[in-house]
């Protein structure tokens, strides 16, 4: 979740921990009513055919949940779904094996869910949009089992041109509010470009054609220049969407293939919450 281009006051690593405080802002439904012709569904249609669209969210945004679950339930609605891939489970999780009708409580067993990390109201309904029209949900991100290998993995180091990966380590020290030793910018820089790989290959498992696979993820991995497209074949088309709760767009040109703007969140300092003491030692762990 550690990326640049993510909004100065909420720095990527914090989401998962802080997200819950955010979610009684406007209703959702009011700015994307459902039907055929709501505002996400002809967005969505205008970007068809892709193999993979990536939705970049801001985690805590009540709206960008809203329209992950309408962009599932207009490529459904297309027959064009081939799965939904998320940050939020981990690799190797899928509900392949479930049927449609299966509970909530089986859906979130099957994909290992936490939902201290990531709400299940946030992303319940997309998921299980998913699920009820057939559709294979799969983790996508990184196993925890696996981040400590990937810390020590030099390999990692040359998945990024230069540029990308000094930029990578950038985003690293300003994710974790500059309170990290700088001896381990680089193990946490390899977790990110693990996890972006991860995600990628998530979606070339779960690719069919004439379909789309969507990934949602963090803002910072749905970058085109230093996220998970980076680790796509070239003949994956992909189609990369920054969903920004601002007021303006404010994302660099180049970063994504489109921007979906919705209304801003009230002002709030993520890293005066790491530097409390109890949670500035998690930060550098």
């Amino acid at each position: 979740m550690l990326f640049q281009c993510w909004p100065a006051r909420a720095p990527r690593f914090l989401i998962p921990l802080l997200a819950a405080a955010a979610l009684a802002a406007c209703s959702p439904s009011r700015l994307f009513p459902p039907g055929p012709d709501a505002p996400v569904a002809k967005r969505v249609s205008a970007l068809l055919p892709v193999d993979a669209l990536l939705l970049g969210e801001q985690h805590d945004a009540p709206e960008h949940h809203a329209i992950e679950r309408e962009t599932v339930e207009a490529l459904v609605a297309r027959g064009q779904l081939a799965a939904l891939a998320l940050e939020m489970a981990e690799e190797g999780r899928s509900t392949a094996q479930l049927a449609p009708t299966a509970s909530e409580a089986q859906v979130q067993t099957a994909l290992g869910w936490s939902d201290k990390a990531w709400p299940w109201a946030n992303y319940g309904p997309a998921v299980m949009a998913a699920v009820r029209a057939g559709v294979p949900v799969v983790g996508a991100n990184l196993p925890r089992a696996r981040m400590k290998d990937a810390m020590a993995d030099v390999s990692l180091d040359v998945q990024l041109n230069g540029e990308a990966y000094t930029a990578q380590q950038d985003a690293v020290r300003e994710g974790h509010c500059k309170l990290l030793p700088e001896s381990q910018i680089i193990p946490m820089t390899r977790i990110q470009v693990g996890r972006d790989r991860a995600m990628a290959q998530a979606i070339i498992k779960a690719r069919k054609p004439g379909k789309t696979v969507l990934l949602i993820a963090g803002a910072g991995h749905a970058v085109r220049t230093l996220g998970v497209p980076q680790h796509l074949p070239d003949d994956v088309k992909v189609t990369s969407v920054r969903l920004l709760a601002s007021a303006t767009n404010t994302v660099e040109a180049g970063d994504y293939d489109k921007t979906w703007l919705t209304p801003p969140l009230p002002e709030k300092d993520y890293c005066a919450e790491l530097r409390r003491p109890a949670n500035k030692a998690n930060a550098a762990s």
